[in-house]
């Protein structure tokens, strides 16, 4: 396995959240850039779990992390409360699109 860092410049290493799985940064990143579906859904999943959130914002918009939000919520456990207030904070102060 390639070795885990928390620089996310490193494009040939493994993100420290995806400690179980041996992906790069540039592959995380090919796959969060690309169509829906359950591949994404499960790294989406994955980094909203264990990622620290301003590492959240280097991969994807909060637009795409509201919009994906409740389909993801068997995925992210009790960080699933943590997103929600997020993203609902942000659209009461008309930071975010409802």
């Amino acid at each position: 396995m390639r070795p885990l860092t928390t620089d996310m410049t490193a494009v040939d290493r493994r993100p420290y959240f995806l400690w179980d799985e041996d992906v790069s940064i540039a592959e995380l990143r090919a796959v969060l850039d690309g169509p829906d579906g359950a591949a994404r859904d499960r790294l989406l999943g994955k980094m909203l779990r264990e990622a620290r959130d301003l590492d959240v914002w280097r991969f994807v918009r909060p637009s795409e992390v509201s919009a994906a939000l409740e389909r993801l919520r068997p995925r992210l456990g009790r960080r699933y409360r943590f997103w929600r207030f997020l993203i609902e904070g942000w659209r009461s102060d008309g930071l975010l699109a409802g």
